[in-house]
């Protein structure tokens, strides 16, 4: 029998994409503020932290399974109790004599347990939703999804601080994740009401055989899809195209909380909280919307180079910061938005092109190979990134990270893009 009971979209499309975005946000920007707490210098920190990420290089490898193992909702539900029972094992682990292991073991398996809940999330979102309605929730999911952002690495961060003075540092980070586990298994028994369970029709769906050949054939399809030039620039683009920001993202937060004796500038966790998670991520938010109203009125090619080069030559405010050694709270919130606002606008430029670079048969799993390899592309420059800041020092890595823009610029000059890609279609 069908459940054919009506439930708004507006009853889950919100919840489900905070619950999308909490996750990652923990996992690759609050643990890099953790492990900085428990005395990791930069160099652990940047590598542990970029191996984090390797959940989201490799999820398109098991992306067409969840269509024929159970149903989106069921998955859903299944990974939001998994990531539920992961925090809390990073909770228990932090005040063990392995709390390492222990910790980077749970961040892992809540790693692939929130990749997989993104490919089932947005899976439910397009079965459950028609296009206009789709279209209609695309910036309400949006604003969530950054919702999430700014209450984990803005009010969880600041929030870890405060209890520190009381608590200390192990056993605070231990309720904040604590709380985060019981937050998202909140949701889970939320979302087991609010989402549908007939969703999609079993009998539709493929076999596991089927669905296997039809990876081997879009992996194939992926990388021959376009003469052999065309993809290796392709191939190249997706991956160093945020090389510079690749570096930095690991660095920077650890810049702004280092004492000022060792480079840094020493930064509260509530600032931290403040500046980076919630004024950082509005810039963030504004420069993408932004972007998406230039792209989609003048196309992509109109506004390609304006778009790099808001991408890169923000990161200018680092070294600027580096090099006065000390600034307000107000200045450096207001370093951070522009470097941030620039990067929600110049990222505009990989999402089109991926997009534009998938079209086509199979255009959903080439899409998801696509942010594979743009996330490998942030994992393994971030990897060495804390070795070269601890060996040049933060102001020296940070003109690293300018000269680096060139590698942007190079993989940029070689990209083919109709011009009219991007524009509105006008009847």
């Amino acid at each position: 029998m069908k459940n054919n009971r009506k439930i708004s979209p507006w009853a889950w499309v919100p919840t489900l994409y905070f619950a999308e975005g909490l996750p990652l946000v923990l996992i690759t920007m609050v643990s890099i503020v953790l492990l900085l707490d428990m005395g990791f210098g930069d160099e652990r920190i940047a590598l542990w932290t970029s191996w984090l990420a390797l959940p989201w290089i490799v999820k398109p490898l098991w992306s067409p399974f969840i269509d024929v193992i159970k149903t989106k909702r069921w998955w859903v539900l299944a990974m939001q109790m998994l990531l539920g029972a992961s925090f809390a094992g990073v909770a228990f682990a932090l005040n063990t004599d392995w709390w390492f292991q222990l910790v980077m073991f749970f961040l892992f398996l809540a790693g692939f347990a929130s990749a997989t809940h993104d490919i089932a999330a947005d899976g439910y979102y397009m079965i459950e939703l028609d296009s206009h309605g789709q279209s209609f929730f695309a910036g309400i999911r949006n604003t969530f999804y950054r919702l999430a952002v700014i209450f984990g690495n803005g009010a969880l961060v600041a929030l870890a601080g405060l209890l520190q003075n009381k608590w200390g540092i192990a056993l605070s980070w231990s309720l904040i994740f604590f709380g985060v586990a019981g937050l998202i298994l909140g949701l889970a028994l939320w979302h087991r009401y609010a989402l549908r369970k007939n969703e999609e029709v079993p009998e539709q769906r493929h076999s596991g055989r089927e669905t296997w050949q039809d990876l081997k054939t879009a992996l194939a399809g992926f990388f021959t899809k376009f003469p052999l030039r065309e993809t290796l620039v392709a191939m190249l683009f997706l991956l160093l195209f945020r090389f510079p920001e690749a570096l930095l993202t690991k660095m920077a937060p650890v810049f702004l909380q280092r004492p000022a004796d060792v480079g840094g500038l020493g930064m509260t966790k509530e600032a931290y909280g403040m500046a980076y998670g919630v004024i950082g991520v509005i810039g963030l938010l504004l420069g993408g919307i932004l972007g998406g109203i230039l792209a989609s009125r003048d196309g992509l090619k109109k506004w390609l180079w304006p778009m790099v080069l808001a991408l890169t030559l923000p990161d200018l405010v680092y070294v600027w910061l580096s090099w006065v050694g000390s600034a307000s709270l107000p200045v450096i919130s207001s370093c951070i938005f522009i470097e941030q606002f620039g990067y929600g606008f110049g990222f505009m430029p990989l999402t089109l092109y991926m997009l534009y670079y998938s079209a086509g048969r199979f255009q959903t799993s080439h899409y998801s190979i696509c942010t594979g390899i743009t996330y490998l592309g942030l994992m393994l420059p971030g990897m060495f990134s804390g070795y070269l800041s601890n060996h040049l020092g933060y102001h020296s890595f940070f003109l690293v990270v300018m000269a680096c823009c060139l590698v942007t610029f190079a993989v940029t000059a070689f990209i083919k893009i109709d011009p009219e890609f991007g524009k509105k279609k006008h009847a």
